[in-house]
């Protein structure tokens, strides 16, 4: 069984709802994670996914913020959706394939503007909820499992477009990138995008800000394709759909793409 996986925070699905319909119909990615759908789960809107093929759904919502959904072609079962540090926020769903593949499908909180918890709540909030996902996945061990989503964190200097400028910026300060490696450790997750392609900047992300972001190109890999060392070796092809950043009325994310052979 070989499929497609794709990862994507499409910044609310209801006002995107085109844009990811023209990614269901341009790339046909078997499975899609999309984050911060900012929709109930009934208020998603699925009549156009599913005349697309995408007649599978596993999700958590909120009305207006946060909110993650698997959609997918392939029969998928829910699978857990934790809170982690109990903030009342849906940013977690797993699904499971037929094939007996899990998916955790993460928004991880963005944590704010200043990199202190003493003077910033949701900066503590980010590594509470990133030291309980390194707890949950210490206590249960994964197998034949895949992690996407945005993560909120570029970890690697080529990950951002100025790592010492970045420094001091929520989601690439030290203490953000270590608290990032203890959860990926703890799962022993292997980062399949820079598997792929290990050398050279590689962003996700561009803000809104920028004017001219495609020159500007001041931006993050913020989103990631992790997998467990037991299927790892199934997957390839990884990449970035750095040209959907430029569609009309964009997110400020790209998709993040990779396909496994199971």
């Amino acid at each position: 069984m070989s499929f497609t996986l794709a990862t994507w925070n499409i910044n609310s699905v209801r006002l995107r709802e085109g844009l990811v319909a023209r990614l269901m119909r341009e790339e046909a990615p078997d499975v899609l994670c999309l984050q911060e759908c900012k929709s109930p789960v009934e208020k998603i809107p699925l009549e156009q996914f599913r005349a697309l093929g995408y007649h599978h759904m596993v999700a958590r919502g909120q009305k207006g913020y946060n909110g993650v959904a698997i959609l997918s072609k392939l029969p998928i079962e829910e699978a857990g959706a934790e809170d982690f540090a109990m903030l009342g926020h849906a940013r977690h769903i797993a699904g499971r394939l037929e094939n007996g593949v899990t998916i955790h499908n993460f928004y991880v909180p963005a944590g704010g503007d200043k990199p202190n918890r003493e003077i910033n709540e949701k900066f503590g909030q980010k590594l509470d909820y990133l030291a309980e996902m390194r707890d949950h996945f210490h206590a249960n061990a994964p197998e034949k499992a895949i992690l996407v989503g945005d993560l909120n964190i570029a970890p690697r200097e080529d990950d951002v477009w100025d790592h010492k400028k970045l420094l001091r910026v929520v989601s690439h300060t030290p203490i953000e990138v270590e608290a990032l490696a203890q959860t990926q450790d703890s799962g022993k997750w292997v980062d399949v995008t820079r598997a792929h392609i290990p050398d050279g900047n590689l962003y996700s992300w561009w803000s809104y800000r920028s004017p001219d972001w495609d020159g500007a190109d001041k931006g993050r890999r913020l989103d990631h394709v992790w997998a467990t060392p037991d299927i790892v070796n199934a997957a390839h092809s990884s990449r970035i759909l750095r040209p959907v950043r430029g569609w009309e009325q964009p997110s400020d994310h790209a998709p993040v793409l990779a396909t496994f052979d199971l």
